[in-house]
């Protein structure tokens, strides 16, 4: 069963499913690729912290790599990956790059929201 908390999304559907949805609840944007170990490594840290929130968090992942996933990353001038970014009421509170443990993760969170 897929976690409604966690889910893809591309270019076409940013606008829709990140900055208007967050405006809801804070979301965080995980920019990842497939062929990068720190990416790999922090997929399951995001994942554990977001289930933590119990709802109050949702998670989304975009793969650069993927259609037109690269120009969303360049509009928002990321230069390595994993970037993490947290989206809230449609605009960017803070951001994050390379892999990082869950208690780091939950301080960001507690410092951004």
């Amino acid at each position: 069963m897929e976690n409604p908390l966690i889910f893809d999304v591309n270019e076409p559907e940013f606008q829709a499913q990140v900055l208007e949805a967050s405006k809801q609840h804070p979301i965080l944007v995980d920019f990842w690729a497939d062929w990068c170990p720190p990416c790999i490594v922090l997929t399951p840290v995001l994942e554990r912290v977001v289930k933590g929130y119990a709802g109050a968090l949702r998670l989304a992942k975009v793969e650069v790599d993927e259609g037109e996933n690269m120009r969303l990353a360049g509009r928002y001038g990321l230069r390595g990956f994993p970037t993490v970014l947290l989206i809230v009421n449609g605009e960017e509170k803070g951001r994050f790059s390379s892999a990082r443990p869950d208690g780091w993760v939950k301080q960001f969170l507690d410092e951004h929201l």
